[in-house]
């Protein structure tokens, strides 16, 4: 286990969560549906919403793969701790799928928080939020 991730299971931003493994198809499903809405969104020329919708297709695939570990984040830090913990640690995703959603959080907060954004850096995020879902769909039904 990571320190962050431990961190996060003492301070309660990890936990059990009986009904994940039920659940993980839901969350997959919303994260293509979110990825969706986001391709729309970018035709559209709305760079910070297609943005934000990004990283939630992303966010919403990471969730997935808690759930089939029966564990729920409170936090979107604890989130990417714990998928780094428990898939790349366990070389079960590649480290460059991580630094994409991390690098999503860290535009989606640019756009919500800053209103930065880009067509470039949506147009980069489209390709790391679909290699994510295609990893964590691949993960869930292996």
């Amino acid at each position: 286990m990571t320190r962050q991730h431990d961190e996060c299971m003492k301070k309660g931003k990890i936990k059990t969560f009986s009904r994940g493994k039920a659940l993980a198809p839901k969350e997959i499903e919303t994260a293509r549906l979110d990825l969706e809405r986001a391709r729309k969104t970018r035709e559209e020329g709305d760079y910070k919403w297609a943005t934000v919708q990004l990283y939630y297709s992303m966010f919403h695939s990471a969730r997935a793969l808690l759930y089939l570990k029966n564990l729920r984040e409170h936090s979107h830090y604890c989130l990417i701790a714990a998928i780094k913990t428990l898939y790349v640690g366990e070389g079960l995703m590649p480290g460059n799928l991580l630094d994409a959603l991390q690098e999503a959080k860290d535009l989606r907060e640019d756009a919500d928080y800053y209103s930065r954004w880009s067509e470039k850096s949506c147009i980069r995020l489209l390709k790391l939020a679909e290699d994510f879902l295609r990893k964590a769909e691949e993960l869930i039904n292996s």
